[in-house]
């Protein structure tokens, strides 16, 4: 494998409910980390996690992720547009924090679908909500697309 697609997991930290079970599996796989927020976060001392804090400025850590994404790259994220950068730059996989997999043939409709939901919320008083409430289940098939996902990097 060439070194510049030695996998890596890159994490849009700031509201991301997954960060310790990314920590586990990074550290049975043997795989770095790197935790990209606005704010500092507290990260456990480790050798394979990263910190890595970024400027206030307007979607900064999206381009830092965005920048450092290619082959072999694991990126953990819930913005889709980010999701859909990351794709674009050829990451291995990006998954949201509830293990749905994000793919070329997927990002499309999700990104027309983030644009419909987004202009319903702007014109309509009341709309809106937010994502469904963050399960158990969501954390276990998290795990498991994630896991699956670092042993397809690893292999290429």
């Amino acid at each position: 494998m060439n070194p510049a697609e030695t996998p890596i997991i890159l994490v849009d930290a700031d509201a991301c409910p997954v960060k310790e079970e990314i920590y586990r599996v990074a550290w049975r796989h043997g795989v770095p980390v790197r935790i990209v927020s606005n704010a500092r976060l507290r990260v456990p001392e480790h050798p394979l996690i990263e910190r890595v804090t970024v400027t206030g400025a307007f979607d900064a850590a999206d381009d830092w992720i965005a920048g450092r994404t290619g082959p072999g790259a694991v990126v953990v994220t819930g913005d889709i547009l980010l999701a859909d950068r990351c794709l674009k730059a050829g990451a291995s996989a990006v998954l949201a924090p509830n293990g749905k997999p994000f793919t070329a043939a997927s990002i499309g409709g999700a990104v027309a679908t983030r644009a419909i939901l987004a202009d319903l919320r702007a014109g309509a008083d009341g709309f809106g909500g937010g994502p469904p409430p963050f399960a158990k289940a969501d954390r276990s098939r998290f795990l498991q697309a994630l896991d699956a996902a670092l042993v397809k990097a690893k292999r290429g």
